[in-house]
């Protein structure tokens, strides 16, 4: 089989591709696996609950019931929901914008596809454009969605350490130097995978940088503002016309549904819109049409503040806990837990690589993710990144506190 440089690249392994097959994997083989690699939310009755009753509803009724599976949306998804959501942002915290800065896709993952290669890759005038990530390491989705090599640049972060065995990346601005080929800067907030928060003053400034520099600042919000609302820490939700803010009803607790959206001035909705009707025809129904009430309503505050925020801070609490217990005198760090559902253990002067950590867990029945995929764009050579892995917390508690303990025997055993 002859495959082409796109086919090549694609059909290759990869982190995101890796970590998704062994997720399969597990549910089918060995069902017993301790999942703690991936980024399945939590199941929250009360929220399923909700949109169990809004599901019901549509189907009781015969037109919406139509809607949701006998038609096409347009590229730009949902008309009533954007109209809503739209209205609820702009009701929430001021943002001048309308449904027409609003664009919905098929999970985010898909979005950050199109996004990425309309800003970065071969350029008209036969230059080549790099998406900058101001803060590694970032979501290992992002890695290989690049039509052509090196398509990522990083900077290395500074490294704050606090007390009780914590620490906390910030941005080096020190250290961040974009030129002529940066066609975006890119950041996840909260951090995935380390559930890192920027501040309100890191954001500020990287949005000085961009305008300065005249590309877009696109800041991924699938676990953050202003909704899941996976926070534990103040922050103020940001978006103005240079910047592309995304979105996702995942972390909500709806990750099969695949809804993503996207929020950014009107020409870049246009040319998303216009790539994702050669990508996708059209976007799923379910997702806008159960949460189209909870905007308009306020639902969504009720679901998040109350049910949401409290079952993670909750559940990131108790597993710090548990790893100072069961760590005891390794080397360790954990970075502090700012939002999102993963702690990120930092194993300071591991002996062995992360791929190995992660190898010999899994043949214990414990699956993380090892922290090195999560380094992509960064050029020098860096030992810290070698020394990671990323936790979910968000299963079974009884097996969450099982997977700890394993952890905690291999990170022993490799200092041994």
């Amino acid at each position: 089989m002859k495959l082409s440089v796109f086919g090549t690249k694609f059909a290759r392994n990869s982190g995101i591709v890796g970590l998704m097959d062994d997720l399969g994997s597990a549910l089918v083989e060995n069902p017993g696996m301790i999942m703690m690699g991936g980024g399945n939310p939590g199941r929250l009755p009360e929220a399923e609950a909700i949109f169990q009753r809004r599901l019901e509803s549509i189907l009781a009724d015969p037109e919406k019931r139509h809607k949701l599976f006998g038609r096409y949306q347009s590229p730009r998804g949902d008309h009533e929901f954007r109209i809503e959501l739209a209205a609820y942002l702009k009701k929430q915290f001021g943002w001048k914008l309308n449904e027409n800065n609003i664009a919905i896709s098929n999970g985010s993952q898909s979005a950050f596809f199109v996004l990425l290669n309309m800003f970065a890759g071969e350029m008209p005038d036969g230059s080549r454009k790099s998406i900058h990530l101001p803060l590694t390491p970032e979501y290992l989705g992002y890695a290989d969605s690049g039509l052509s090599e090196d398509f990522f640049t990083a900077t290395r972060p500074e490294i704050e350490l606090l007390d009780d065995n914590l620490f906390k990346y910030r941005v080096d601005f020190s250290r961040l130097e974009l030129d002529d080929s940066s066609g975006a800067l890119c950041v996840s907030r909260p951090t995935n995978p380390t559930g890192n928060v920027l501040t309100d003053g890191e954001v500020a400034h990287l949005d000085e940088i961009a305008r300065e520099r005249g590309i877009p600042l696109i800041l991924d919000g699938a676990y953050g503002l202003p909704f899941p609302n996976i926070l534990f820490t103040d922050a103020t939700p940001h978006w103005n016309e240079n910047t592309i803010l995304v979105l996702s009803l995942s972390k909500l607790g709806m990750p099969g549904v695949r809804t993503g959206i996207i929020v950014a001035r009107d020409e870049i909705i246009h040319a998303y819109a216009n790539a994702n009707g050669i990508v996708n025809l059209a976007c799923g129904n379910i997702g806008p049409a159960i949460a189209t009430e909870m905007f308009r309503s306020g639902e969504i505050e009720t679901l998040t503040r109350g049910y949401v925020t409290p079952f993670y801070r909750q559940r990131a609490t108790k597993t710090v806990n548990a790893f100072r217990e069961a760590l005891g005198d390794v080397p360790y760090r954990i970075h502090k837990p700012e939002g999102a559902f993963f702690l990120w253990l930092w194993f300071e002067g591991l002996p062995i690589s992360s791929q190995e950590l992660y190898e010999r867990l899994k043949k214990r029945g414990v699956l993380v993710v090892p922290g090195h995929h999560c380094f992509f764009g960064l050029k020098e050579h860096w030992p810290h990144s070698q020394e990671c892995i990323r936790v979910s917390y968000v299963q079974d508690e009884e097996q969450v506190r099982r997977g700890i303990g394993i952890i905690a025997d291999e990170a022993r055993e490799a200092y041994s």
